[in-house]
């Protein structure tokens, strides 16, 4: 098995501006193993030079990366920066490039399978993917309802509604691509991620999602009235797609004289503070939905050599307090080298506990210093003057001071990607 292991791998990340797209490149003695994490992005990068389709041409530098060939793609969830770039777009999108390089394997979370199988544990997971399923359309309605909120002081707010909507929208053409380009594999904590053949002398470890069986037991977030596996409860969603389902778009308006003309100036502060109420709702309906989509993502740990490699996609309290409650998880984490930040620098995504147990993370003459990848783009989300700006800026100070930063906002117009080898 020793000489069959990778003697080296190369992390190149693509500037997709606000997404992920990061490919692995282990070598072997006699060939490279590919393997692409997430491929999307909600708000592409600026000043860029390339000509034509961004993402096209993205697809186009992740073949030539890879020399034509695909093993594996990782795709952590189903949020459109993590997901648009697998869209075929009837031929002539990045998917259509990524399909034509033939991986033999496509990991996704285990909310994505739909496959009907027996048992209650079973009827969980069905009812939990139903429940993200129902989640993005109301996504979607949330979108068509920013463009009620009108005027000015709305203007930030109405932006960063219709962004994360959109982000959290359903893409059925990249979901359908990845269905059907390769063999899948649905994963989640401690589970087999597949990855044995395709990357000898590599271990790959699964650290979330939890499945719906693993977080109940854990009851580690108790809803009321259940015992439902997420933050939202799964009751509420699916009470809430019943009753979408059984009102027609005929039924007839709940205030038919209602005034739809102009209001007379003496209710402009009622008007006001009735859509001020409704952007909050509407805020705190969206970031829940976010939140719990991401709380979805694959994580993967790979060990190679005396190498840790963490890639958590975009993973949340809920998920990462799952990992890192386990004594053995928490000491393996501590020894990586490499860390993909989650969730493109979030104040959430990236806890305090992990962060100081890094033991290679210290200042530029730290020995084998840890490895940091950022693949965000600022203004898209959040707001400084809330301190939930993202990138957040205290975390980029600290990765600049600990770690060895691979920043995708740093890139020239002309760059494209950027690589790290590290020999194993």
């Amino acid at each position: 098995m020793a000489a069959r292991a990778p003697h080296g791998v190369t992390v190149r990340v693509y500037d997709v501006g606000f997404g992920d797209c990061i490919l692995l490149s282990f070598h072997y003695a006699r060939s490279d193993r590919h393997v692409l994490i997430d491929f999307g992005s909600v708000a592409l990068p600026r000043r860029k030079t390339v000509k034509g389709p961004y993402l096209n041409a993205v697809a186009a530098a992740i073949g030539e990366d890879c020399g034509g060939r695909l093993h594996a793609i990782v795709n952590t969830h189903r949020h459109q920066d993590h997901l648009n770039g697998f869209a075929r777009q009837r031929g002539r999108g990045p998917g259509e490039i990524i399909r034509s390089l033939a991986p033999e394997l496509v990991i996704r979370p285990w909310t994505e399978e739909h496959r009907p199988t027996a048992g209650t544990a079973s009827a969980a997971r069905r009812g939990f993917a139903r429940s993200l399923g129902e989640m993005q359309r109301v996504a979607a309605q949330v979108g068509d309802s920013a463009g009620l909120l009108r005027g000015e002081r709305f203007r930030m707010i109405r932006e960063q509604l219709r962004s994360v909507a959109q982000k959290n929208t359903p893409n059925e053409d990249a979901l359908e691509n990845l269905r059907s380009m390769a063999t899948n594999r649905f994963v989640h904590f401690g589970s087999n991620a597949g990855l044995g053949r395709i990357l000898p002398g590599v271990r790959t470890t699964v650290l979330g999602p939890p499945s719906a069986e693993q977080a109940v037991s854990r009851r580690a977030r108790p809803v009321p009235g259940g015992d439902e596996p997420t933050a939202a409860s799964l009751r509420f969603w699916q009470r809430m797609g019943a009753t979408r389902a059984s009102h027609s778009a005929a039924a007839p308006p709940l205030f038919p004289g209602h005034p739809t003309g102009r209001l007379p100036r003496s209710a402009g502060w009622f008007r006001y503070y009735a859509m001020r109420e409704q952007a909050a709702s509407l805020v705190s309906t969206v970031r829940m939905i976010d939140s719990t989509m991401n709380d979805s993502s694959v994580m993967l740990l790979f060990e190679a050599g005396d190498r840790l490699l963490l890639f958590p996609g975009d993973a949340q309290h809920d998920e990462w307090s799952y990992a890192l409650e386990k004594p053995a998880v928490r000491e393996k984490l501590s020894r990586a080298n490499l860390y993909k930040v989650a969730d493109h620098g979030s104040r959430s995504a990236t806890p305090k506990v992990l962060w100081q147990s890094f033991r290679n993370a210290g200042g530029a003459r730290q020995p084998q210093r840890l490895v940091t990848l950022l693949s965000t783009r600022e203004g898209v989300r959040g707001d400084p003057s809330r301190k939930s700006e993202v990138p957040r800026r205290s975390l980029l100070r600290a990765l600049h001071e600990k770690s060895d930063l691979v920043n995708t906002q740093e890139f020239a117009p002309d760059e494209l990607r950027r690589a790290v080898t590290m020999k194993l």
